[in-house]
């Protein structure tokens, strides 16, 4: 069935969230071939741009709890791809060799998900979908 046949398809809750599902079905086949879910990449590259960020950068860059980045953070450094440094009080987060001998193919797999989403929504369409879901979000944000 479509969703815009679904007896929901004027719920921004059941929209939103098949719209999710499909997105992460989409990413998680992207990001197969480095053994990582998503979040995990992204997180990754966060680092591997930033050596020796903080984890409150890494919960603002990327919209998740301080508790999920801890979470991805202990996966990351138990698979050696990360390493956390303490100076102080302050935590700083660092990318191993083994996670910058992966950078290119974090690389290969971002751009190949853009490219398969591109592919099924045009180019056009995904700029407009993710500058309205932003700013949606940004609206949404005020109330955190």
């Amino acid at each position: 069935m479509k969703a815009s046949n679904s007896r929901y398809s004027k719920c921004v809750y059941f929209s939103s969230n098949a719209l999710a599902r499909k997105i992460e079905k989409l990413a998680t086949n992207s990001w197969k071939s480095v053994a990582l879910s998503p979040s995990h990449a992204y997180l990754l590259m966060m680092v591997l741009d930033e050596p020796g960020i903080q984890p409150g950068a890494l919960v603002k860059g990327l919209l998740l709890t301080a508790s999920t980045i801890t979470r991805l953070l202990d996966k990351l450094e138990t698979k050696k791809l990360v390493k956390r440094t303490a100076e102080g009080k302050t935590i700083n987060v660092f990318p191993t060799s083994k996670a910058r001998s992966l950078q290119p193919q974090l690389k290969k797999c971002s751009d190949d998900f853009f490219e398969n989403y591109c592919s099924i929504l045009g180019k056009d369409n995904s700029e407009k979908l993710t500058q309205e879901l932003n700013k949606i979000t940004d609206k949404l944000m005020v109330n955190d």
